[in-house]
């Protein structure tokens, strides 16, 4: 995959992809890539990652059983992000932090998708907002 680009190595990732929730990977994806003009996709760590200016900030983590995981993090880079401190409450209940610049929404399946993508819409932009 090394030779394809951000958006083909996604897309033929995903048309090799035998996971059992493909379809809320395809949703998740699609809806990720609608909130923001400036997000970029690419394959990192074996899965969809979704970058601004270059720098990964919402990574898919897909091996769960039964669930998907999007982890939302700064990149590779350590900095002194405190996302956690800036994110509304009604924002933040969706968010299983795991420090103050990582955090993780899981999806079970379409319909937790759906009861979730506003705040989900929401949260990735202000993670986009405060980590750029």
């Amino acid at each position: 995959m090394a030779q394809l680009r951000g958006q083909e190595q996604v897309e033929e990732y995903l048309h090799q992809l035998e996971h059992p929730l493909k379809k809320e990977i395809e949703e998740v994806r699609s809806f990720i890539l609608s909130v923001d003009d400036r997000i970029t996709e690419h394959i990192k760590w074996n899965a969809p990652s979704f970058c601004v200016q270059g720098e990964d900030r919402i990574t898919l983590n897909l091996q769960g059983k039964g669930f998907i995981r999007l982890i939302f993090h700064c990149g590779a880079k350590a900095k002194d992000h405190d996302v956690k401190g800036t994110l509304t409450e009604d924002m933040a209940e969706i968010l299983e932090w795991a420090s103050q610049d990582r955090a993780i929404v899981k999806i079970v399946d379409i319909h937790d998708l759906e009861h979730k993508k506003e705040q989900l819409k929401a949260v990735i932009a202000r993670w986009i907002e405060v980590t750029s």
